[in-house]
């Protein structure tokens, strides 16, 4: 347990996150069609007649419209066939009900909310016409739901991390040797910028699927190669991966610009939305896809002589040369890596956007490297667990989307996205030094 605790801990974090945006985000909640269909259904059980006539009505330009149309619908497939609906304004309901009683089909039940029930048009009717005085209104129930536990809520969180997630996969194999790699944000434009243009010269819009293909696999391959030849800096030059990366950075975002003149690239193949948009199998392909990439990552580092040879090497790398470690070949490796990950995620997210733009990625590198500290990756190297890198990713994404649903400023997010980055650091530090047991072996 205590093992579990060590690597994995920020999951009651996050758990404990995901309860404390629930009952921040517990707000009352307009129900919807199949809800009210099931509300209705229980009010006139009793009766169990479905020659009834009934009519939904929504209001013009709000969410009651949508809500009208598919209750038809839904009471249509419960089997009450003589249903209907309106959306408009009070006028429209009012000629809706004229016509209705021109028919002599009188709605007996008028499904509305409390909103549109302030209209009056049906008092007024009552009392023109004394059919109307046994139609009955129903009002649907709402009810109480967090925000942060909406179906949409969850799937934008994890659509959201996904290109972050990936970038953090390949960052946690450099900072388990004690690495940093500043030059994730910028290599995702790279490959965007650099994957578009081919397909755009190869066709554009009347591109086939194996042009995009062949777009990813080059913008992909130009990044890997960056990502390689910064590693190849740290380990032969030994200039540190801080100032290799930082101008890595800086060059990576100039070429993007420079490949694309200062504009994005938007003649491009419809197929490219496949990866970011499409799903499969009940769930978005960005999502099987970052899945499939971690179980591969996990395995990798936990079970292959490569990813022994990695937390050698970040453990104590003059030990590992020593026990012969190829010290330099495990350095480029993780580099290359990372730029594998980061041309990854920008194929992803131009897939996302349908285009390639020079400004993706801006400020990535940030919330990547905060994901895999919090994770529980140590920055002074040989530690590390790429599912807690993944739990850590959910951890940042989820106090993002938290403060935004409560109403927090942007400016203040960063504060508190800096304050997370710094406590997670300083436990890390607490752990690797055991502060915490000298303390309180000192005061016992």
């Amino acid at each position: 347990m205590k093992k579990f605790i060590n690597n994995y801990g920020m999951i009651f974090i996050l758990g404990g996150l995901c309860i404390l945006f629930s009952f921040l985000t517990l707000k009352e909640q307009t129900p919807n069609a199949k809800n009210i269909k099931n509300q209705f259904v229980e009010k006139i059980q009793s009766t169990n007649n479905k020659d009834i006539t009934i009519l939904s009505v929504g209001g013009q330009n709000t969410k009651s419209a949508e809500i009208a149309k598919d209750l038809e619908i839904a009471l249509k497939e419960e089997g009450f066939s003589n249903t209907f609906s309106v959306v408009g304004t009070p006028a429209d309901l009012k000629y809706k009900l004229k016509i209705m009683m021109e028919n002599l089909n009188y709605p007996e039940f008028i499904i509305m909310n409390e909103q549109i029930s302030t209209w009056d048009v049906l008092g007024s009717l009552k009392n023109e016409n004394m059919k109307y005085q046994s139609t009955q209104e129903f009002y649907p129930k709402s009810y109480l739901f967090p925000d942060f536990l909406k179906k949409t809520n969850l799937i934008a969180i994890v659509d959201r991390i996904v290109v972050i997630a990936i970038l953090a996969i390949g960052m946690t194999f450099v900072i388990i040797t004690g690495g940093i790699d500043l030059s994730v944000g910028s290599l995702i434009a790279v490959s965007a910028v650099v994957g578009t243009s081919v397909m755009k010269s190869m066709g554009g819009v009347d591109a086939s699927s194996g042009v995009v293909f062949i777009g990813f696999i080059i913008g992909i391959l130009s990044t890997a190669f960056i990502g390689g030849l910064g590693g190849l800096i740290v380990a032969f030059f030994k200039v540190p991966s801080f100032i290799t990366t930082l101008a890595i950075m800086l060059i990576g975002r100039g070429l993007a610009f420079m490949i694309t003149d200062g504009f994005s690239i938007y003649r491009v193949p419809q197929s490219l939305t496949w990866l970011g948009q499409a799903s499969s199998f009940g769930l978005p392909n960005t999502v099987i896809f970052l899945i499939i990439l971690y179980l591969i990552a996990h395995f990798f580092l936990s079970k292959t002589k490569i990813g022994r040879y990695i937390y050698a090497v970040g453990g104590n790398e003059e030990a590992a040369r020593l026990s012969g470690v190829p010290v330099n070949f495990i350095k480029i490796f993780v580099f290359l890596i990372c730029g594998f990950t980061a041309g990854l995620g920008g194929c992803i997210q131009a897939s996302q956007l349908n285009s390639g733009t020079p400004n993706m990625g801006i400020m990535y590198e940030l919330y990547v490297i905060a994901a895999v500290v919090v994770g529980g990756t140590t920055l002074s190297g040989g530690s590390g667990k790429i599912l807690g890198t993944l739990i850590g990713v959910f951890v940042i994404s989820v106090i993002q989307n938290g403060m935004n649903l409560i109403g927090i400023e942007s400016y203040t997010q960063q504060v508190v996205l800096g304050l997370v980055i710094l406590i997670a650091v300083v436990i890390d530090k607490s752990k690797s030094n055991n502060i915490f047991s000298k303390y309180f072996n000192k005061r016992g």
